[in-house]
């Protein structure tokens, strides 16, 4: 999820594991752990596209990190806080650390949870930011904020916050379990056989869904609103993978298609080749558009080396996919 989403979701842990003993102290470090395992992030600074991808909500994302990094988080606050107990500390670090990477395996992207284990968690039942999520969430924490530490409307306050943001997860399931089966339906009503279909929340809601689907050479690509009153319609893209010739042997691109988890095309313009991740959909719901959320230029250098080089998205991009959206959501 956004940083915001994990400052909100961290410093909420802390308040209901040492709110009542250490106050505001208790949000602000929870916040701060919340933003922690995501600074795997860097790793882009220091390495290529596809092992910065690779590294993404992995370890830091994982049980493992929580473990054995909490207790010297806690040990460090300990040391220089009036409140000098390490196990308290160290439980606000622990849940503040495993709450992260539990929200974020409910996004398309998912999570090594179970790092050093080769398993990527992802439910796909929300998207990375969602308002109805984040909002209500951040509403009640600032209410709690401003209550006295051992006031039990404090407590009332952070537990709401929790809870209602906890029941909105659990409903994005039914939700994308009712869009999974509009899908299903749509693809046997049109008589298209197909080999697996992949949904996930469209950008910013739980209304609109998204839907891969792959069938022998191509993917279809869908969109379902809850306001549709329209059977569901799906615009067919190449997979074009021959376009990698002996590329497809090269240990980069065998990276790079595990990661997107075989969801993707290869599209040529000149005499560029770009490798685009359908699992985060289009930047516009155009009829066969081609501008992918996720877009990277394969280059291979004089020693055969292959990079990727992600197409850098604007304001434009955005403004363009939320216009889109907003008339998509309203129905077909």
């Amino acid at each position: 999820m956004d940083s915001l989403t994990q400052i909100v979701l961290g410093a909420a842990v802390g308040e209901a594991v040492l709110g009542k003993k250490v106050g505001n102290k208790a949000m602000l470090y929870g916040a701060i752990a919340g933003t922690i395992p995501d600074l795997d992030v860097s790793a882009s600074y220091f390495t290529d596209t596809v092992s910065a991808l690779a590294i993404h909500r992995g370890f830091t994302h994982s049980i493992v990190f929580s473990m054995l990094f909490a207790p010297v988080f806690g040990w460090l606050v300990s040391r220089y806080e009036t409140y000098k107990d390490f196990k308290g500390w160290s439980w606000l670090f622990f849940w503040a650390f495993f709450t992260h990477p539990i929200l974020d395996s409910y996004t398309t992207w998912g999570t090594q949870l179970f790092w050093p284990l080769d398993l990527r968690l992802a439910f796909k039942t929300i998207f990375v930011v969602d308002p109805l999520y984040t909002l209500p969430f951040l509403v009640f924490l600032i209410l709690a904020l401003f209550q006295n530490r051992t006031s039990k409307r404090r407590r009332l306050y952070n537990t709401l916050g929790l809870t209602i943001s906890t029941l909105y997860l659990g409903l994005t399931f039914i939700l994308k379990n009712i869009a999974t089966t509009q899908f299903e339906d749509a693809l046997l009503n049109q008589n298209i056989t197909y080999n697996a279909l992949d949904t996930r929340p469209s950008p910013l809601n739980t209304v609109l869904w998204n839907a891969n689907v792959d069938t022998k050479s191509a993917y279809l690509l869908g969109t379902y609103s809850f306001f549709d009153s329209k059977e569901i319609s799906f615009e067919t893209y190449p997979k074009n993978h021959e376009l990698l010739g002996s590329l497809i042997n090269n240990e980069n691109v065998k990276r790079m298609i595990t990661i997107s988890e075989g969801w993707f095309t290869i599209t040529k313009t000149g005499n560029k080749l770009y490798y685009n991740d359908l699992r985060f959909g289009l930047l516009n719901l155009e009829p066969n558009s081609q501008d992918f959320v996720f877009k990277y230029l394969i280059e291979v250098d004089d020693s055969g080396h292959v990079t990727f080089t992600e197409k850098e998205k604007n304001t434009r991009d955005a403004k363009k996919l939320m216009s889109s959206l907003w008339k998509r959501i309203k129905g077909n």
